[in-house]
This record gives C-alpha cells, sequence and structure tokens, in this order.
C-alpha cells in the first residue's frame, strides 16, 4: 500500500552544502514518471477488484484489498477473498515465499532494455521501482541478511534494480527506488485488518531500524538513485538524518518523498488522489493504471483508466505544480499486458503532440476555467507562452476563454497545428479553432502569454 529536483528539504540540503535554490528544477521539470511494483506477488497476481483506494469501505478495504501485492496480507486474513482463492488455487500448505523460485526463474526472460525504451516512448522521465515492498523481498543481491529468516532467500537471484538502473539511464532517464520502510511482514506476522493494525505492525524495534538503514544505505551506494521513495513512515530508531545528509551529498540532485514520517521532504504523494488547487509545494500523485499496483490478472477495461480520462488527469495535475507518477504491474517474466499498454502508447502518442506544454512548465495564475462553451480548460506556463488545454471537445468551431486579454499581435496556434484567428470580446478571449482532429485533450499555444483580465 502506498500510503533534488525541488526545494521543499532546503534546510538539511542547506546543512550539507547543496544551494537549495538551484537543486530540484529536473524533477519539477519531468512532470511524468514511472511506477513499477513488481515482486513475489506478481506470481499470483490476484486481488478483488473492489475499487479504487478511497472509494472502498475502510471497515472491509484491508479484507477485499484490491491492491495485488497486498497479496501475503490479505492471505493472512482467513476471511478474504484472497485466502480463498490461494487454497482453492495452490492448497492450505502452500507458503507465500513457496512462490520465490517461480519468480526467479520467470525473471531470467525479461529484457530491461526494451521497459526502458517504451518508458521513453510513453514520455516519462523518471522511473521508480519497488526495491523491497511490505512482504521483504528483495529485488537485489542484498548483503543484509534478514535476522528473522537468515537461512531464506528474500533477495532475487538476479539484480533487478542494477539491470533496470543501467537501462533506464542508457535511455537518458532519471532512475529512482521505492522501499517499503515502514511494514516489512517478515519481522510482523500480524495480519492487518484496519488502520490501527496498520500503525501497530510497523515494526520499531532497534534490530528492524538496523535492517532498513542498512538496506537505504546499501542502496545509495550501489545504485544512486535520483529519488527515495520511502512508503509507510519509518522506524524511529533510524538513523534518518544521517542517512539523508549523505545521500543529498552523494546524489546531489536526488530528492526525497514524505513517507518517512519527518519534517524534511522534497515532494508530498497523494495517492489515488489530487489536489483541488494550485499547490506551492512540488506533489506527486501515484496511481495504478486499474485499481493495483501489482498486476492483478483479474482486471480489464472495466477496472483500468481510460486513455481520455489518463490525459485528462496528467494535465490537471501538471496544471496544479505535481507530477503524475503512473504505475505498472508487469507479469513475473517482465512482460506487460495489453490493456496496460495500450495505455501507456495513447498517453505517448499524445504527449509526442502536446509535450510541449506539459515538460517544464509552471502553473500559470490559475490552474482552471470553463469556456463559455462549456469546455473544461487547464494551464499551464514556460517562459513567455501560455498553454491551454481542451479537456473535452466544444460542440462547436469557437472557443471563448474568460477573463483572458491577449496582447496585440499575440500568435495562437493548436499544438502540433496551424496558426489560428483570435479576437477580443468584452476581456474574454475569442479563439477559432475550427474542427479539432484527435480524440481527446487539444493544447493552445498562447505567445506571448497574455495577461488574466
Amino acid at each position: 500500500m502506498c500510503l533534488g529536483w525541488c526545494d521543499a528539504g532546503k534546510e538539511l540540503r542547506g546543512h550539507v552544502g547543496i544551494d537549495p535554490h538551484t537543486h530540484g528544477s529536473g524533477y519539477d521539470d519531468a512532470k511524468l514518471g514511472i511506477f513499477i511494483h513488481w515482486g513475489l506477488y506478481s506470481v499470483p497476481a490476484w486481488a478483488p477488484p473492489s475499487g479504487e483506494l478511497g472509494k472502498v469501505d475502510p471497515s472491509r478495504w484491508f479484507y477485499e484489498n484490491a491492491y495485488a501485492e497486498w497479496y501475503l496480507n490479505s492471505l493472512r486474513l482467513k476471511d478474504s477473498p484472497t485466502y480463498r482463492h490461494h487454497i482453492a488455487t495452490y492448497g492450505a500448505n502452500f507458503d507465500y515465499y513457496d512462490f520465490a523460485p517461480m519468480f526467479d526463474k520467470d525473471v531470467q526472460k525479461w529484457k530491461p532494455a526494451e521497459w526502458a525504451r517504451l518508458f521513453h516512448e510513453t514520455g516519462a522521465r523518471y522511473v521508480v521501482l519497488t526495491s523491497k515492498h511490505h512482504d521483504g523481498f528483495r529485488l537485489w543481491p542484498s548483503r543484509v541478511l534478514n535476522p528473522k529468516r537468515p537461512n531464506a532467500s528474500l533477495s532475487a537471484k538476479r539484480d533487478l534494480v542494477g539491470d533496470l538502473t543501467a537501462a533506464v539511464r542508457a535511455e537518458g532517464l532519471k532512475m529512482g527506488l521505492y522501499y517499503s520502510g515502514g511494514l516489512d511482514w517478515t519481522f510482523e506476522p500480524r495480519p492487518i485488518a484496519n488502520l490501527e493494525d496498520l500503525k501497530s505492525t510497523a515494526p520499531q524495534t532497534e534490530e528492524y531500524a538496523r535492517y532498513a538503514d542498512a538496506h537505504w544505505r546499501e542502496l545509495i551506494e550501489r545504485y544512486q538513485p535520483s529519488v527515495l521513495w520511502n512508503d509507510i513512515t519509518y522506524p524511529k530508531a533510524g538513523k534518518l538524518t544521517e542517512i539523508i545528509s549523505e545521500y543529498y551529498n552523494r546524489v546531489p540532485e536526488g530528492v526525497v518523498d514524505n513517507r518517512f514520517g519527518v519534517d524534511f521532504a522534497d515532494f508530498t504523494t497523494p495517492e489515488y488522489a489530487k489536489y483541488d488547487k494550485i499547490t506551492e509545494k512540488k506533489w506527486e500523485s501515484c496511481r495504478g493504471l486499474g485499481f493495483s499496483f501489482g498486476y492483478n490478472r483479474v482486471e480489464g477495461p472495466k477496472e483500468v483508466i481510460a486513455s481520455d480520462k489518463l490525459v485528462a488527469l496528467l494535465v490537471d495535475i501538471v496544471s496544479k505544480n505535481g507530477n503524475l507518477l503512473l504505475n505498472i504491474g508487469p507479469r513475473p517474466d517482465g512482460s506487460i499486458s495489453e490493456i496496460q499498454l495500450d495505455r501507456l502508447h495513447a498517453l505517448g502518442r499524445w504527449l509526442g503532440v502536446n509535450g510541449e506544454g506539459i515538460f517544464g512548465t509552471r502553473p500559470w495564475v490559475r490552474a482552471a476555467a470553463k469556456s463559455a462553451e462549456g469546455v473544461d480548460l487547464r494551464f499551464t506556463k514556460k517562459d513567455n507562452t501560455l498553454y491551454a488545454f481542451l479537456v473535452n471537445r466544444p460542440e462547436g468551431t469557437t472557443l471563448t476563454i474568460p477573463a483572458l486579454r491577449a496582447a496585440r499581435g499575440a500568435i495562437i496556434s493548436l499544438m502540433g497545428g496551424e496558426r489560428l484567428e483570435w479576437s477580443q470580446s468584452d476581456g474574454n478571449l475569442v479563439v477559432k479553432t475550427g474542427p479539432l482532429h484527435g480524440a481527446y485533450a487539444w493544447g493552445l499555444k498562447i505567445t506571448p502569454a497574455p495577461q488574466a483580465a
């Protein structure tokens, strides 16, 4: 569960000698990242498609958890659909960690360069891989033994973190790493049935704190990730200030999320949610293409976000100073389902035309408006150009943007298209768009950027 590149952690960075005013522009410019949940849970790849986080009755969420990556916890709840599915499919004596040999066999087929090329073609600027999720299984060959299961292999046989890091950087993208610092079910076998359990089962022992500290230090030393993406807080006994200080010194452009449970963070992380207005502090909305982060073989078109809604989501987030961290859930062999590929390709095609108005932009004086014709609009700005995105298609061929005054001689054009005629009427900007081609989210480019009337 998922409960630099900017300047929110400026005090700590200043302490270690990094200029907080120049730190962070790369992450702020990036706008789109790819999240990857991949691990033992990708073998059963099953969860009841009960709904998005926040839209399911909280009293039933953990029993009917739509997150396939929570398979082990759901399995521990004897009244859950996952428990019944597991018994029927694998038998009562099949332990969750028995999926490890199956995962290790399948991942040998994986071709990381193909992933990296896909992410580049999608338009993503960075990637965040789950190095260890709540089940404690690691995607890199850690030297740090698990004290609770010292004789068990809890690391993938292949260095999946290293292989993907190399491939992603070869495509010119940034590489980040997720780590579940707050939960590790090898240290705590009690199942989580409610939010109180979520708090009480987060291990707080010195033993676990040393273990998590050693992992983060190992990941930083070995891979120098551009993003530290921790989850579900962090043990209070951990040496977090030291680790983050060491990280900023080693990776000066690196950024840290707000899920360590401490005051310093470079960005906030709403999950399956977004802010409703321009937010000064940098933020990043994370979500799966469907209801789950890990691959769920049950999900289909009904559960997976439609392409037009995905594009509208990205535009809305960027207009309010956010990034979208969009998750894929691969199969154990690294293959990606057709429906997930379809959405990534659709997003890539749209960004191929409209990316100029997304990447490297900043919020304008307002994020949104509605035209006189009923079209929802979102705004971004770069240098001396304003971008106005039509989230839904106008019924006619004229667009009236309220309270917008273009400069004399301003050039207005359709992204990827022709120059358009325009006029002013009572403080409103009237643009003759003509018939719009394409399926969704048309972008207008206005130079110089007009004033808000």
